[in-house]
């Protein structure tokens, strides 16, 4: 793999480590940072792993200036550009942490997230844990939409809808190891949340919007047509049959005119 570790925290005793893969985050990288920080209220052991595909703008300095004050940040640098899932399983193999959290560089964190979600899969005796998301726009502004998430999500709810978003899971270092993220042509990080609760049973949620979700429409998925294509293509992926996937796509279809249209009302007010 293309990469270098640039710094690296010798801690043995990490519970959570937050992997951040950036690529020219420069505009909103010192907002997502704060709001890692923030957890050490709560959680004194935490590392930060900030892996940059090859970035070209000023994200390489403003991860140094964190780091200067802040040794448990660590700088994980691709040589060349591999995208955000090969970025995000090269910061899982070097995490030390018995629990990885995903945090993207455009969103943010609200303060107790990691502690809220730790004591809720203590409560569920589950393995990965999700939260709800508020809707932001490109400033950070509210977009007054906030995506709620279940107490418990089972493999069937999956199936009709994705529950989990990325930036918002804390899940067991060894069991991410086990399923990392492929197939960049689809929604990989869905296919892993999937194979996950398969294999190790139903998710949990804590339903506060912790998460602030940044729409940029940047992402690789960021045209509807293009998001459809590649939840059709998730589900070839984990081996549906025509009809199981028409049935899924059918539902996913369902929850996306429902959201996306929340979005425009709650613009409007």
């Amino acid at each position: 793999m293309g990469n270098e570790k640039i710094c690296e925290n010798e801690s043995e005793e990490i519970t959570v480590s937050v992997v951040m893969p950036v690529y020219n985050g420069e505009k909103y990288l010192n907002q997502a940072i704060e709001s890692v920080l923030l957890q050490r209220k709560e959680i004194s052991s935490i590392e930060l792993l900030i892996v940059d595909d090859a970035s070209t703008d000023s994200t390489p300095e403003i991860i140094k200036k964190y780091q200067k004050e802040n040794p448990e940040i660590r700088y994980l640098r691709n040589k060349t550009n591999m995208g955000a899932a090969r970025s995000r399983n090269y910061g899982v193999e070097e995490a030390k942490g018995r629990w990885i959290a995903f945090l993207d560089a455009d969103d943010w964190w609200e303060e107790g997230k990691l502690i809220k979600q730790l004591e809720m899969l203590k409560k569920k005796k589950a393995s990965l844990c999700t939260t709800a998301r508020e809707l932001v726009n490109k400033e950070g502004d509210s977009l007054r939409c906030i995506i709620p998430v279940k107490e418990e999500i089972s493999y069937k709810m999956m199936l009709r809808q994705n529950w989990i978003n990325c930036s918002s899971v804390l899940v067991l270092r060894h069991i991410m190891r086990e399923f990392p993220m492929l197939h960049e042509d689809a929604h990989e990080d869905y296919i892993t949340w999937m194979k996950i609760i398969q294999t190790y049973g139903s998710a949990c949620g804590v339903n506060e919007a912790l998460l602030k979700y940044r729409l940029t429409g940047k992402g690789k998925s960021g045209s509807k047509w293009k998001s459809a294509q590649m939840t059709w293509s998730s589900y070839r992926y984990l081996g549906f049959g025509i009809i199981k996937s028409l049935y899924c796509f059918s539902s996913y279809m369902l929850h996306g005119i429902w959201k996306y249209r929340s979005i425009e009302l709650n613009r409007r007010v």
